[in-house]
């Protein structure tokens, strides 16, 4: 129980939530809503899977919203030239394991902090997507929407795909060596080569595996809609890191799992719509927001402090 504290609190702070919905505004749980909002946030979700191993790693990616945008634009314009959906999709997620591995060169081959390189590559990318499209949206040819399936199914499937990789990722980072070798490389990088694991080729690949995700996640947020748009992953770097800390993985690395995660997701994607049907001002989503992601910062940092020396 005081090992998964965290991951509790935010599971019974989303109960509580979803408890005051149900009495107060019930319409909150019409299928059509809730398939849309899992939808939506399913991508997201995909992100947030590779961001947890990022930080657990103790790095830290803030380029994912560009890579994702970059990745969106590049499997739109294939499959406007006519590319099929099963070439586009390995198109894109080539293109963000392509992304991910620069970062990781540059982390992982030349020491250059995290922080400073992704930041430098989110700006990079962003800048030169918009030199190139211009703000110009990509024209999707029909059959791509929903991956050519009716909008329920296409739904269901991509809502599907997100919960099977949540919990495949899940399960190999508790049952399989290369999810333990990652908590140890965030846990004391010496200690971990000392044991004879390789922290930096550790760490590349996990940003390698970062770009993957979110080229597969742009992917998925691309036949959501007929049209791609050059800013579609702007602000997605901070959602999935507040969904990861939230969810109790440890900014200082180390520790967290992919279920706290999914948990801190789905707290703070809920917020908004919650708010809506609770007929309270949109701007006090933020503000909400802000305070739960202080609460679990300001947590992590009393946690360390009891079990430091």
């Amino acid at each position: 129980m005081r090992k998964h504290f965290r991951e509790l609190s935010v599971a019974a702070a989303l109960l509580v939530m979803l408890t005051l919905l149900a009495v107060f505004a019930p319409a909150f749980f019409q299928p059509q809503p809730l398939l849309s909002l899992a939808t939506r946030e399913a991508p997201t979700l995909v992100v947030a899977c590779g961001m947890a191993l990022v930080i657990i790693s103790r790095q830290i990616d803030i380029s994912v919203g560009s890579q994702f945008s970059v990745c969106g634009v590049c499997a739109g314009l294939l499959a406007a030239s006519g590319w099929p959906l099963a070439a586009t999709l390995p198109a894109a997620v080539a293109t963000g394991a392509l992304l991910g591995a620069v970062n990781g060169a540059l982390i992982a081959g030349l020491g250059l902090p995290s922080i400073v390189v992704s930041l430098a590559t989110m700006v990079t990318l962003r800048q030169g997507l918009n030199l190139a499209r211009q703000g110009q949206f990509v024209n999707l040819p029909d059959g791509v929407q929903w991956f050519g399936l009716s909008q329920s199914s296409g739904q269901g499937l991509i809502v599907g795909f997100a919960v099977l990789l949540l919990v495949a990722l899940a399960l190999a980072m508790r049952h399989l060596a290369a999810g333990r070798f990652i908590h140890a490389i965030g846990s004391d990088a010496e200690a971990a080569r000392l044991a004879g694991i390789r922290p930096r080729l550790g760490t590349f690949l996990v940003f390698v595996l970062m770009g993957a995700l979110t080229g597969l996640a742009a992917m998925m947020n691309v036949v959501q809609s007929p049209q791609v748009q050059p800013l579609s992953g702007l602000g997605l770097e901070l959602k999935v890191i507040a969904a990861v800390v939230v969810g109790g993985v440890a900014i200082s690395g180390g520790s967290g799992n992919l279920w706290g995660a999914f948990a801190g997701l789905l707290l703070l994607a809920c917020i908004g719509p919650a708010l809506t049907h609770l007929r309270v001002e949109a701007y006090w989503e933020k503000a909400i927001q802000g305070a739960i992601i202080l609460l679990a910062v300001v947590a992590d940092g009393i946690r360390s402090r009891r079990t430091g020396p």
